[in-house]
């Protein structure tokens, strides 16, 4: 079995070859524009394999992943603003001053003692401006869903919180009323010409719905990403069991065929219920 290092080196000579004169006309095309795409997916990826448990496809994700981080440190080194190497010493550097409790003669013996001084050591050490607002901390190239909860994760952490779980789901049957009555308001003039401030109030209001459902499931401890990961996987594989048992029976999958189609969904609810 290779070192980490052996193995990493071997990584940055293959795509060191990749973008050479004489090399992949793809990767030669390819910047760090072209693969922040790229990225997200396999990122994401990466976190459908953790959530599967299954180690070897962990492994083929991590893999991918690095291959990216590898890739496009590696343009900028062609470019001349940094090299691969810069990349991995900022970060190692970064651990080791981050974390005096492990290198050096700092204490903290909880996870709510090592953030508080991790952000300590970033204003302290660094020189980072401290944020004016906690909410400034989350990064808006966030998805909307990620970011919604982790702004109102940092938000709970000042005291800006529900005392218990029964205000959260109030907030949550609240926004479900004024979205409905913001649909009922647009459909009660649809026959008239279209009217973008009620168009742009069903939007806010249903962006409002969200909000308080990622929001209970971070009261909840629930990962909302996770969470409704689940539920597109499990869409899928009911969906498809409709799909093929409309196949079997000769139907087609239109308009029509609902009342059909919705007995096979519930065909399959009924089959993971007895399932162990």
């Amino acid at each position: 079995m290779n070192s980490a290092d052996a193995s990493f080196a071997r990584l940055y000579e293959i795509v060191r070859r990749l973008r050479a004169p004489d090399g992949c006309p793809w990767d030669r095309e390819q910047s760090p524009q072209t693969l922040r795409g790229d990225l997200i997916e396999e990122t994401y990826e990466c976190v459908e394999a953790i959530n599967e448990n299954d180690p070897a496809h962990v492994r083929e994700e991590l893999g991918d992943v690095f291959l990216l981080a590898t890739m496009i440190s590696y343009m900028h080194e062609q470019e001349g603003s940094f090299t691969v190497s810069d990349a991995l010493e900022e970060v190692c550097e970064k651990l080791i001053r981050r974390h005096p409790h492990v290198f050096g003669e700092s204490e903290a013996a909880t996870a709510a003692e090592v953030l508080k001084q991790w952000e300590a050591i970033k204003v302290d050490l660094e020189g980072r401006k401290p944020k004016d607002s906690v909410l400034d901390q989350v990064s808006t190239a966030l998805p909307p869903l990620e970011r919604a909860y982790k702004l109102q994760k940092k938000a709970a952490k000042v005291g800006f919180d529900w005392p218990e779980a029964a205000g959260v789901w109030d907030k949550v049957e609240e926004e479900l009323s004024e979205a409905k009555e913001a649909h009922a308001s647009q459909a009660a003039h649809a026959s008239q010409a279209a009217d973008p401030a009620a168009a742009a109030h069903l939007e806010s209001e249903l962006g409002d719905l969200l909000f308080s459902v990622v929001n209970i499931c971070r009261f909840l401890r629930v990962d909302p990403a996770v969470a409704l990961h689940g539920a597109n996987v499990k869409f899928a594989r009911r969906f498809k069991h409709v799909e093929k048992r409309m196949k079997e029976t000769g139907e087609p999958m239109e308009d029509g065929k609902l009342e059909l189609m919705d007995r096979f969904w519930n065909e399959a609810k009924a089959a993971e219920r007895k399932a162990p």
